[in-house]
């Protein structure tokens, strides 16, 4: 009898949202772990306690995240809540780094034409980054859960990892470092080679038929219901809060300003400048942390 008055409501949503158009909002809180990097400073003596505070405060900024979806029954718009930070903070290097971290412009989804586009800026450059939306190939599965109210199923797929997406970096591990090059041959560090990257992430996703969309958080789409929560294994992105056929409409529309670009050629443009950073790092460039 449960099952049927759930099927029965599924169904009573889906006639009401193909009746007539309507938007929705949700609200999104990122948070990705910050284990990995944490680890590089602990025993560092040149590090005091007051350094990795602040080191702290700041990776929490970039780390931890709560943003805004806008979207109706064939679109969407993603951007990071907006907020005061303090003087001099999200400037330069930390609105650069924010890109890196999911945030940073606007990320805009048509699940009916496939494609996306995101505007990011890079080095002091605008980027308009358009492409055809990943293709997850989704393994549903009949375990459910509630997420705010909402009855959710989960689905999982397989993805490759993003070369530009900080949150998939792991700082090596000295005992990774065991068969070192020549010192003649070690001379140039590329910025990848500071790195782990791991090839493929497994995406866990809870989606509620409730809400018959498909749209989610970032670039996540392709389900039969709109997706309240996702897991890469580090990075947890949770829907606090949905409101369907809000007062204020929002104006759901790619954004325009940029060099447009593909993702692969964003991604080798970013690639590139990273490893020159990193070739000057003894010249105080671009270095990960290490410890020692």
């Amino acid at each position: 009898m449960k099952k049927f008055f759930f099927l029965l409501t599924v169904l009573l949503t889906t006639v009401s949202f193909a009746q007539k158009e309507f938007q929705g909002m949700a609200v999104y809180e990122s948070k990705t772990s910050t284990a990995d990097f944490k680890s590089r400073f602990e025993g560092n003596k040149e590090i005091t306690p007051e350094m990795q505070k602040m080191i702290e405060e700041r990776m929490k900024k970039m780390f931890e995240k709560t943003f805004i979806l806008n979207f109706d029954k064939s679109a969407s718009i993603y951007k990071e809540e907006e907020r005061l930070d303090a003087p001099g903070q999200g400037q330069g290097g930390m609105r650069m780094m924010s890109s890196f971290m999911g945030g940073g412009g606007t990320h805009y989804k048509n699940v009916k034409d496939k494609i996306y586009k995101v505007d990011k800026e890079f080095m002091g450059k605008e980027f308009l980054v358009k492409d055809s939306l990943t293709n997850y190939n989704w393994q549903m599965s009949g375990e459910t859960r509630v997420i705010g109210g909402y009855n959710c199923f989960k689905a999982t797929a397989v993805i490759p990892a993003s070369k530009t997406d900080f949150r998939n970096f792991r700082p090596k591990r000295n005992d990774d470092k065991k068969e070192e090059k020549p010192k003649e041959e070690a001379k140039k560090t590329s910025f990848l080679d500071e790195i782990d990257l791991p090839k493929e992430i497994t995406i866990t996703a809870w989606y509620t038929p409730e809400i018959p969309v498909s749209q989610g958080p970032e670039g996540y789409w392709g389900l039969p219901g709109l997706i309240l929560e996702v897991n890469d294994g580090k990075t947890i992105i949770l829907c606090s809060k949905v409101v369907l056929n809000p007062k204020d409409k929002a104006d759901i529309k790619a954004p325009t300003t940029g060099k447009e670009v593909s993702q692969k050629e964003y991604d080798e443009t970013v690639i590139k400048k990273m490893e020159e950073m990193s070739e000057m790092g003894g010249r105080g460039g671009f270095q990960m942390g290490r410890g020692r």
